[in-house]
């Protein structure tokens, strides 16, 4: 067992649950000496910037999050969705928590995905105020994170799927071919992506991330099922959003054929 300390996206359970990792338990706290940034950017770009953490001379910087007592196996799980060695580095810290300090792991960027020039999204931003509403962190901290800039929301127009003749993927061919990814009913070999997405091989590689991405929704309640998709079950925000990460599979992958929900 470990403890982990989530001050971004992982402050909030929905959130962290879509990972794969269910905490044993979880406690409110707060990192003395550290501040919030937003400036490790995405995987993908209309992302924006994502949660980070840096050391601060200014005694009333803090850092509040959710410190998590989890099960050593999620800890792989965690350096996958962290990017770690590659976006992130994991350190240990001392929050404090109403019981006393805790020795958790954590975050931070490295800085070769540093940029603070990011802003993060709505969506994210949103995640991140759910779970802190949800884990009755200080009301002022909340305003600020509600009133921070956010990444501008760029316009996608609806996919399409390029009008050539190509192979259908279900899930068992899908496996087969460790370097295409699946997506709302494309698949993509990303076999030539730049260099800062190579970390998504072992990841996104020979599945399907359609419910990933769904449950990374800031609307989401994480339930959504594979049935859901192949039954068209998705709401408006949903379909937009995997647009949105059709685009953008497109842009840095190269498109092979459909995905068939079986």
């Amino acid at each position: 067992m470990f403890y982990y300390f989530g001050y971004g996206s992982n402050l909030n359970l929905a959130s962290l649950r879509a990972k794969g990792v269910e905490p044993v338990r979880s406690e409110a706290a707060t990192l003395h000496g550290w501040r919030l940034l937003f400036n490790v950017h995405h995987w993908f770009r209309h992302e924006g910037g994502v949660g980070n953490i840096h050391p601060s001379d200014t005694p009333a910087d803090h850092v509040q999050g959710l410190v998590h007592l989890c099960a050593d196996e999620h800890l792989p799980l965690l350096d996958a969705v962290e990017s770690y060695g590659v976006g992130y580095d994991r350190i240990e810290v001392e929050p404090q928590t109403a019981g006393g300090s805790r020795r958790a792991l954590t975050y931070i960027g490295l800085p070769s995905y540093l940029d603070d020039r990011c802003l993060p999204t709505r969506r994210y931003l949103n995640i991140l105020v759910k779970g802190a509403l949800s884990a009755g962190l200080d009301a002022a901290y909340i305003d600020k994170l509600r009133r921070h800039p956010v990444h501008p929301q760029k316009y996608y127009p609806p996919f399409q799927h390029p009008p050539v003749f190509t192979p259908v993927f279900n899930h068992g061919t899908l496996t087969r071919h460790p370097l295409y990814t699946a997506l709302a009913g494309a698949v993509f070999d990303m076999t030539d992506a730049r260099q800062d997405l190579h970390c998504l091989h072992d990841f996104f590689g020979g599945k399907d991330m359609t419910l990933f991405h769904l449950k990374r929704l800031d609307t989401s309640d994480g339930r959504e099922t594979l049935d859901d998709i192949k039954c068209g079950r998705i709401s408006a925000a949903g379909r937009n959003y995997l647009n949105a990460y059709l685009h953008e599979y497109d842009t840095e992958f190269r498109y092979v054929g459909r995905y068939a929900y079986e």
